[in-house]
């Protein structure tokens, strides 16, 4: 018998907009209003004018909420997304 290895999957990415229809379809204005606040993380810039998040902490934010954490614990979490983000 022989062991197959299996790759990572690669990471994904949604654009703003996308970002917004996943969270119930919240206005762009909000979903930065959010991320000033702390309570979404901030785009990854590709480029000058192309941002992304990660799929991942994108689903992270909506679970949280989804499983009733308060604003000061998803603040927490996008800070955690944010520092795993960094290192």
């Amino acid at each position: 018998m022989t062991a197959h290895a299996t790759t990572p999957e690669a990471p994904s990415y949604v654009r703003p907009k996308d970002a917004c229809r996943q969270l119930g379809g919240m206005g762009l204005s909000t979903l930065y209003a959010h991320i000033d606040r702390g309570m979404f993380p901030k785009p990854v810039a590709l480029s000058r004018r192309f941002v992304v998040f990660p799929q991942e902490e994108v689903t992270a934010v909506i679970n949280a909420r989804l499983a009733g954490k308060n604003d000061d614990e998803v603040r927490q979490l996008v800070a955690e997304l944010m520092e795993k983000r960094s290192a």
